[in-house]
């Protein structure tokens, strides 16, 4: 017995020096490539397009999607840039991936995306992992597909939660999943929380002072800034830009083939109506300027039905849930109704923007779809709307 409890302590201790001798994770991985071809473009050929991509924290004009460009255009003043803002408020890496045809790769070639959306899986989507893998991968993959000589920088943001986690030596589910994606394509990633909680630790930085909120102060961007310009720093250019191959997907129902679908092509039966977003549509709650320009699909009551036959794995609602929205029921192939809840906590005051899956892990195949409007609503909602500006499916 005595051999038996010296053999596990010794065991336990032997376990103990091997996971100390782990390498720390590390704040910026570059990869193996870091952004090559984005350099030689830069070096060789003076002209270069980068994209930005994410939620509220990209659209912010005075964040990183101007320090970043302010650095480009000092190091490289011969080079003629163009940039392009495809921030969204409120939107998550689903959304993302729709999208991003629309907001991004239909401006032309992109030679460089920084994208962020962990922040958003985090607080406001709840992503579980699997869903914020397959926003994320579903984005990286279409940008490869549209700009096979590109290159692309993952960067996770921090809230406070995130940071939390950062600073108990753990990750957030965002976090770990967009870092996964990153890995499984070698692209360069920048951990913003993980590079903040360490400053934090070492006394250098605080979160009120010199971070301040999830969209953070100018310190906090510029802190952001910084760490995204060293990976384009630390890169050594290619000679000419090289074709990336795509590996096999590390989800095969990862939102690659994200389509949006006009709610026009469904078939209505009920009170439903198609007209510009407006105060007169959306009676309930403000409404952001983003999407006043769109038309939407609207009922103002349960019982209204809509029916589609598609062809995917993945069926999604892109959507403006105000105070009064409601729950939809979905039966895919005649199934069971399941429900989505459309009110979000942000809901109280704001059509809130969101993206909603009402059917995923579909075989890739086609289908049938029967949604409707529930006499069940949450109890925090004033009615039972549904107000649809696109659908969504991954074909």
């Amino acid at each position: 017995m005595r051999f038996i409890l010296s053999f596990v302590f010794a065991l336990s201790v032997f376990i103990g020096i091997a996971r100390s001798r782990e390498p720390a994770p590390a704040v910026i991985e570059m990869g193996t490539r870091g952004v090559p071809n984005f350099i030689a473009r830069l070096e060789k050929e003076q002209k270069a397009h980068v994209a930005f991509f994410g939620g509220s924290i990209t659209q912010n004009k005075t964040g990183h999607t101007k320090m970043v460009p302010d650095w480009l255009e000092a190091q490289w003043p011969q080079v003629e840039f163009t940039f392009t803002n495809a921030g969204l408020s409120s939107t998550c890496s689903t959304t993302g991936a729709f999208r991003a045809d629309r907001d991004v790769f239909s401006k032309g070639q992109v030679d460089l995306l920084v994208v962020e959306f962990a922040v958003n899986d985090d607080q406001d989507a709840k992503h579980d992992r699997a869903t914020a893998i397959r926003g994320l991968e579903g984005i990286i993959r279409q940008y490869f597909e549209a700009n096979p000589t590109g290159d692309v920088i993952s960067v996770q943001f921090v809230n406070p939660g995130i940071l939390a986690k950062a600073q108990a030596g753990e990750e957030a589910v965002s976090v770990a999943a967009h870092k996964a994606v990153a890995r499984h394509y070698d692209v360069p990633i920048v951990d913003v929380g993980l590079a903040l909680a360490r400053e934090i630790a070492s006394g250098k930085m605080t979160w009120e002072a010199d971070y301040k909120d999830t969209h953070p102060n100018p310190t906090g961007y510029q802190f952001a800034s910084d760490l995204i310009t060293k990976v384009i720093a630390d890169t050594i250019s290619g000679e000419t830009p090289q074709t990336f191959t795509l590996p096999e997907p590390l989800d095969p129902l990862s939102y690659s083939g994200a389509m949006m679908i006009d709610p026009q092509v469904f078939s209505w039966l009920g009170g439903w109506k198609y007209e510009t977003v407006s105060p007169e549509l959306l009676p309930m709650g403000s409404i952001r300027a983003d999407y006043t320009s769109f038309k939407a699909l609207r009922s103002d009551g349960a019982g209204d039905y809509l029916y589609h036959t598609f062809s995917g794995t993945m069926l999604g609602a892109f959507v403006l849930a105000g105070p009064d929205a409601g729950i939809l029921e979905v039966s895919i192939d005649g199934g069971d109704w399941t429900k989505v809840d459309l009110y979000h906590e942000h809901s109280k005051g704001l059509n809130y923007p969101r993206s909603v899956i009402l059917a995923d892990g579909l075989t890739k195949s086609y289908h049938t779809s029967a949604i409707r409007v529930a006499e069940e609503r949450n109890p925090q909602s004033k009615g039972n709307t549904a107000t649809i500006v696109y659908f969504e499916v991954n074909e």
